[in-house]
């Protein structure tokens, strides 16, 4: 009788070993497809005027929510604030060139556009934010003579494709809404220093996350957001 009684409990064994083993290749091959579709596009999380008193307050939410975004720093803010920089690039930040005193930069002459950007980029890299390879002008104002003399420096003019409207006192409802028109590789203005911003990130990314999108870089080469 012992042998007997042996083999239905080998059978079983057998089975559970079976079924765990394919349970687990079942488990490993769908673990490869799901990590690889987790990011079916990119887009460029901006914001603009920092550093300043909320940037470790965005800087936290965007890191509780796996976001990483692109700060388009004002010179004279980096030059005063250069742990705040150090801050950002700590987070995962990629530090960008704002302007120094954020003028209306088309109505002013090339010497003066010069000063604005190259000073920008010294305070930023004194700062220990890099060089930057991006440039925002403010208000997204732009001509021939600002283009030119930001090349000069090696930067790449990035406006948007959405306009967040926190600059002109829009809801967090609204720049949620704002952040769900975004496609693959577009690219959002937001600003460093709005309330109703900060309080939108949690919703951000998971609308984000909702549809596939994934917070990328902004490639200087093409000015589209692109895998990190």
């Amino acid at each position: 009788m012992r042998p007997d009684s042996r083999s239905p409990l080998r059978a079983l064994v057998t089975a559970l070993t079976v079924l765990a083993t394919a349970a687990t290749a079942t488990l490993a091959a769908g673990a490869a497809p799901a990590q690889a579709a987790a990011c079916n596009g990119y887009v460029g999380l901006t914001f603009d005027d920092g550093p300043s008193g909320s940037t470790t307050r965005l800087l936290d939410a965007l890191r509780q929510n796996g976001l990483r975004a692109t700060m388009f720093n004002q010179g004279q803010y980096a030059a005063v604030n250069p742990s705040l920089v150090r801050a950002q690039v700590a987070a995962g930040m990629w530090v960008a060139n704002h302007s120094y005193t954020h003028p209306h930069l088309a109505q002013l002459s090339q010497a003066q556009i010069d000063s604005e950007i190259s000073r920008t980029q010294q305070a930023i890299a004194n700062a220990g934010g890099g060089t930057p390879k991006l440039f925002r002008p403010p208000y997204g104002e732009t001509n021939a003579t600002v283009k030119s003399v930001a090349a000069r420096y090696g930067l790449t003019e990035i406006i948007w494709n959405v306009d967040s409207q926190d600059w002109n006192g829009a809801s967090t409802d609204a720049i949620v809404q704002a952040a769900a028109r975004l496609t693959n590789g577009q690219v959002i203005l937001m600003h460093d220093w709005s309330a109703n911003t900060l309080a939108a990130i949690p919703r951000i990314a998971q609308g984000l996350a909702g549809r596939g999108l994934c917070a990328g870089q902004i490639s200087p080469q093409t000015g589209r957001a692109v895998a990190p």
